[in-house]
C-alpha cells in the first residue's frame, strides 16, 4: 500500500526540503531555490490527483468510458510558467539587493537597516534640538521688546 503512494511520499519529502531551506538558510538565492523546490512538490501533487486509472486521453472513441480530465494538467503549465516568472523577479530582486548592501544575507541586511534607522532618528533628534535652540533667543528677544 505505501509503495503503491511513493508520488506522494516524494511530494511530502520534497515539500519539507523546500520548507527547511526556506526557514533555515538566511541566504536570499537559497530560500529563492526553497521556495522553488516547494513549488514543484505542488505541481507534483496537483498532478498527481488528476492522475484518473485506466482514463485515457479525451478524444472521443466509441470503445472507451473513462476519460481523463485535461485541465488539472493544463492549470500546471499555467503554474509553471507563472513559477518561473517569479523565480527570475526573485533573483532580480537579490541582484538588487546585493548591489545595495552588498550581500544577500538577511541577518547583513538587516543589520545595514538598523544602523540606517538609527542614523535617520539621530538626525530628526538634532534637527528638532536645532530648531529649538534657534527659535529660543527670537522668543527671548520678544518678551524683552515687550
Amino acid at each position: 500500500m505505501l509503495i503503491g503512494l511513493y508520488n506522494y511520499w516524494v511530494v511530502v519529502v520534497l515539500m519539507m526540503i523546500g520548507f527547511y531551506i526556506v526557514i533555515a538558510h538566511g541566504n536570499l538565492v537559497k530560500k529563492i531555490v526553497g521556495l522553488t523546490i516547494f513549488q514543484t512538490s505542488v505541481f507534483i501533487f496537483y498532478i498527481s490527483m488528476a492522475k484518473v486509472d485506466s482514463g485515457t486521453a479525451p478524444i472521443l472513441k466509441e470503445a472507451v468510458e473513462t476519460y481523463s480530465n485535461p485541465l488539472p494538467h493544463v492549470l500546471i503549465l499555467t503554474a509553471i510558467v507563472v513559477g518561473i516568472a517569479t523565480t527570475a523577479l526573485g533573483l532580480a530582486l537579490s541582484v538588487r539587493i546585493k548591489e545595495a548592501y552588498g550581500s544577500i544575507e538577511e541577518s547583513e541586511i538587516q543589520q545595514q537597516d538598523n544602523l540606517i534607522q538609527q542614523a535617520h532618528t539621530q538626525h530628526s533628534i538634532d534637527d528638532e534640538a536645532s530648531s529649538e535652540i534657534t527659535d529660543s533667543p527670537k522668543n527671548g528677544e520678544d518678551e524683552q521688546a515687550c
